[in-house]
């Protein structure tokens, strides 16, 4: 084998590029790069396997092999050595392929007479797409040197895919990006469909040049850009503006790897290889990646992540490519991205029709904000916006938690049968937006909605719902670089009440914490956040916050009648300390002269078991309590609800878990106290249902689920019901599920 110099590796990647430019479909040139390949290499073999699929490689290309091979040779990911290193984007380099682990014979191929064998991953950024791999006779390991050769050849090679090298032919699909169908199965953000065009939030870096001619220019342009990015940092921590110590943190970070003499070094190697800056640029953010994925320690997984960061912000200053790109956003935008904070999600208003997220989660603050706006969210979508272009096509479908890109006509032609007869539905729920939810029997059951904007109280009378069950205040904290100022919290509060012409709001005080984390909070590092220090363990421990929002409400009111409940208490004393608080709030503000409220009802959120046992006191010192179904459930099941593994695996109509209701349900029975039930499974018609037969008369929910739940409640005998579902106990059945939708069926 012959080792690659610099000026070898130089003249290797520029046969590499005058390929690119020669007229011809993606296979030619896929057949003469491994030709070149293997004769700048001094290789018998070299071969190219690309990702026919998400979970299958297939032999696209060889010089060595067997020509009837190719296109026919397939593995899945981690099958046999080219698998593995597929799966674990790291190379193999083995002197005696056989003996390694996993080997995987494929005698098509007529491999066996080769027993040297280098692999290199063939990606971009994090996207796997494909498997570089050279073979010779000789039992030998390849060298360092070779073996890094190898890796910036592929470095080249996943730009070249990227850009659409190797399409066009009689087998076009393999290795092309962004121009066919592509189903992605994620988790529901927030239920609803939506059709539109993709709008990423932050748009790709396109790296057109991978290879340079003239590596001391493309030296120059690296340190120019660095130093202009430095600037830029420097130019951030002197602003008088920056006073939030965090933002400081995360820039001081950035300063500090943008001066780093080994990420540098590293990236001028590159260049002296070949590669064009924004290749070298690519090419450690690759290897940064790498090694996040593999530490052990948070703390280091945060500075590789803040590598990543920077490398960004040092491709956007070569390319030009900024955050504002001059497109336009399209018609019906579906925002796509990898996460998302709330105030850059409100920045866009209403316009959007729907949210795709990488990460994210069911609790997060992007889906409280769709959730507000009434737009389906899918999460956990990996690699869409690797896959996703500004304009293409997309249909989000939250019910499922599943988005086609770029659909075919038969699966956009179903979809839309689907969004029209959603809207027939809505059409026929929004005749009943005056009538009262009374079941046949003649019991009502009041229906209220769930709110966290201003723009989410004009639905209140469009829904039809007797008026506000939950109202989060914490959207405001959350879309904040620092703590609302008092006043501006008056003028919400009082817009809100304004707007609910006399509906009854029951504000819920701040709940935050867990994954809703304030910008201007330092993040606790808690093994279990969702059950650490949150919502009303801050207020009690940082009562200046929990006055002051008060303070708040209360001068809103201006006199009105006002409902105010504490969130996730654990213990009644917690009740108790923040219902003194509040009355002291009142009673200083009586004392100064200002009106308060003629009526102040104090609530409790019941979202943790214990409250289930807490005395009759407790329940007889509450003007109401509003069951918290969301974390209710996870407790009561211990299955965190963020965990797609578990959290749809038990059933909120689990016997036990409606035992457990009714145990409340008879306690404020006893002591007259209002109970309604707030969360997502109070807008599943089948579950609300259910709900209301076993005596919860009041439900909140977001306000697209009232039709849904008015109409089927008006359909049902709540008693009959009743005794279907104690039939079905009494049977012994785990969930009343399969009696209830059986009932329902005969209606």
């Amino acid at each position: 084998m012959v080792e690659l110099s610099e000026s070898d590796s130089r003249t290797l990647l520029r046969r590499l590029r005058d390929t690119l430019a020669t007229e011809g479909d993606g296979q030619d040139r896929l057949n003469h790069i491994t030709q070149i390949i293997a004769d700048s290499m001094g290789t018998e073999v070299c071969s190219i396997y690309l990702f026919r699929d998400p979970e299958t490689l297939e032999l696209c290309a060889t010089e060595g092999l067997k020509a009837e091979a190719v296109h026919h040779t397939r593995m899945r990911l981690g099958e046999g050595l080219v698998g593995r290193v597929a799966r674990s984007g790291r190379p193999i380099n083995s002197a005696d392929a056989p003996s390694e682990p996993g080997f995987r014979y494929m005698p098509e191929t007529g491999e066996e007479i080769y027993s040297s064998f280098v692999g290199v991953p063939i990606q971009r950024v994090g996207e796997k797409l494909g498997v570089l791999v050279v073979q010779s006779k000789d039992e030998r390991s390849f060298s360092d040197d070779e073996l890094y050769g190898l890796e910036v050849v592929a470095m080249v090679l996943a730009e070249m895919t990227e850009l659409g090298a190797f399409t066009g032919g009689e087998n076009s699909e393999i290795g092309a990006t962004h121009r066919f169908p592509v189903m992605f199965r994620g988790a529901t953000g927030q239920e609803g469909a939506a059709e539109g065009r993709v709008w990423l939030h932050e748009p790709r870096v396109v790296v057109t040049n991978p290879v340079a001619e003239d590596p001391e220019a493309e030296a120059a342009r690296l340190e120019e850009a660095i130093t202009e990015l430095r600037g830029k940092i420097d130019e951030m921590l002197a602003s008088p503006t920056l006073i939030d110590k965090d933002q400081r943190q995360v820039l001081e970070t950035f300063k500090m790897l943008a001066a780093s003499k080994g990420w540098k070094r590293r990236m001028l190697e590159d260049i002296a290889a070949g590669l064009s800056a924004e290749a070298a640029v690519e090419k450690e953010q690759n290897a940064a990646r790498d090694r996040m994925r593999k530490a052990p320690d948070p703390y280091l997984r945060e500075r590789l992540n803040d590598l990543d960061d920077l490398s960004n912000r040092l491709l956007r200053q070569l390319t030009g490519q900024g955050s504002d790109t001059g497109a336009e956003m399209p018609e019906n935008p579906v925002l796509v991205a990898r996460n998302i904070g709330p105030a850059e999600l409100l920045d866009y208003d209403r316009k959007l029709k729907g949210v795709v997220l990488e990460e994210g989660s069911v609790g997060s603050h992007a889906a409280i904000v769709t959730r507000a706006l009434s737009i389906p969210l899918v999460i956990h979508a990996g690699r869409i916006t690797a896959e996703a272009l500004n304009g293409d096509p997309i249909l989000v479908d939250g019910d499922q938690g599943v988005v086609h890109l770029r659909p075919e006509e038969s699966v956009a032609h179903a979809f839309r049968d689907k969004i029209a007869m959603q809207a027939e539905a809505q059409k026929r729920y929004a005749s009943l937006r005056d009538q009262p939810a009374i079941d046949k029997s003649g019991q009502t059951v009041s229906l209220m909605m769930n709110a966290g904007l201003m723009a989410d109280l004009p639905s209140l009378k469009g829904s039809g719902a007797d008026g506000v069950g939950l109202f989060r205040t914490e959207l405001q904290f959350l879309t904040r670089t620092k703590v609302p100022r008092r006043n501006e919290l008056v003028q919400l509060y009082k817009r809100v009440m304004d707007a609910a012409d006399g509906k009854r709001v029951n504000f819920r005080t701040l709940d935050i914490g867990s994954d809703k984390v304030v910008p201007y909070m330092k993040p606790q590092d808690e093994p279990n956040p969702a059950m650490g220090w949150r919502a009303l363990r801050v207020g009690l421990d940082k009562p200046g916050i929990l006055r002051m929002q008060l303070q708040a409400l209360l001068r809103a009111a201006d006199g009105r009648p006002t409902s105010i409940m504490f969130p996730f208490i654990a213990l009644p004393e917690e009740f108790y300390a923040a219902r003194d608080t509040l009355l002291r709030v009142r009673d200083r503000e009586a004392q100064m002269g200002r009106p308060v409220p003629e009526e102040l009802r104090i609530g409790a959120m019941l979202e943790t078991p214990s409250l289930g046992f807490a005395p009759d006191s407790f329940y007889r010192d509450c003007d109401f309590i509003s069951i918290g179904g969301n974390d209710l459930k996870q407790f009561f099941f211990a299955a965190d609800r963020e965990n797609e593994r578990v959290r749809r695996r038990y059933d909120t109509l689990d016997g036990s878990f409606l035992n457990f209701l009714e145990r409340i349900i008879a306690r404020c029975a006893v002591s007259d106290t209002q109970l309604s039930f707030c969360g997502e499974d109070a807008g599943r018609p089948i579950e609300s249902l259910t709900f209301a037969a076993l005596g919860i008369r009041t439900l909140s929910m977001r306000p697209a689920s009232i039709g849904p739940v008015k109409h089927l409640i008006r359909r049902a005998d709540l008693g009959e019901l009743r005794q279907v579902i104690q039939q079905a106990r009494n049977a012994g059945q785990s969930s009343v599920r399969p009696a209830v939708t059986s009932y329902l069926a005969h209606l």
